[in-house]
């Protein structure tokens, strides 16, 4: 801890944290333990942090949401363990319009400037190039590479090992394994390097290539495709999510 910086009495910092210069930790907010604070880092509550978590200059946690309907309601942001947030990232807490929450999981890089909005669900295991951005109550999966730049628009879907490209605009929901580029986005083929590097086997990579060929190149209706890839191998697991993130959209796919 230093002189420098302020925690409120009303907060739990674990004695393991270290609290560089320059920071502001308010009310309400909870900071598990091995957590790291470089410099000039605020964080505002109500806030739950797990522990390991890496805070870089100038990042800004659990700010009130700019959304119009909020009017100061003790809303939440849950962060998990072993994430690590870069220069300038922000996030904000939900609001009541939704369920009161922002949650972040585990596991994930957040690059500088890259940006999580009011109510949004960030999986794990996922990274936010530089100055990327989602809108409020946005889900994002696991295993999911948000390129520099990307931009996605509220209560959009990015489904488990999805990938954007550079500047890609982000209207409708993402399926799981595809990967999408441009403005607006528009899908170019599946995450296969991703996946690899996941662990997915090069079957069940050949599997999902049948399947996005079914989707995207076969010219079915998607209640014709989703048939046609139910019929493939309704055992795999590997299928199911990707059909699930198909079946549970509310924006519609990107297609």
């Amino acid at each position: 801890m230093t002189d420098t910086s302020f925690i409120h009495k009303n907060s739990k910092i674990h004695s393991s944290c270290k609290v560089g210069p320059f920071c502001y930790i308010g009310e309400d907010v909870e900071i598990a333990e091995d957590c790291e604070l470089l410099s000039h880092v605020v964080i505002k509550g109500p806030c739950k942090i797990g522990p390991n978590n890496k805070f870089f200059q100038f990042c800004t946690i659990g700010e009130d949401t700019p959304d119009k309907k909020f009017k100061g309601e003790k809303t939440q942001l849950h962060i998990g363990s072993n994430n690590i947030f870069r220069e300038g990232f922000t996030v904000h807490r939900g609001t009541i319009q939704d369920n009161s929450l922002t949650t972040i999981k585990d596991n994930n890089l957040f690059m500088a400037y890259s940006h999580v909005a009011h109510d949004c669900i960030v999986g794990s295991n996922n990274v936010f190039a530089n100055n990327c951005g989602i809108a409020g109550h946005v889900k994002v999966g696991n295993n999911v590479t948000l390129g520099a730049v990307s931009l996605v628009h509220q209560f959009c879907n990015i489904g488990d090992y999805a990938f954007t490209g550079l500047n890609s605009v982000i209207t409708m929901d993402v399926p799981a394994f595809v990967k999408v580029a441009s403005n607006p986005a528009k899908p170019v083929g599946l995450n296969s390097i991703g996946m690899q590097r996941g662990g997915i086997s090069d079957d069940e990579i050949k599997l999902l290539k049948k399947a996005y060929r079914i989707l995207y190149r076969d010219g079915n209706l998607l209640i014709e495709a989703i048939s046609k890839i139910n019929e493939l191998d309704n055992n795999k697991s590997i299928l199911k999510i990707f059909i699930d993130s198909i079946e549970n959209s509310s924006r519609g796919i990107l297609r």
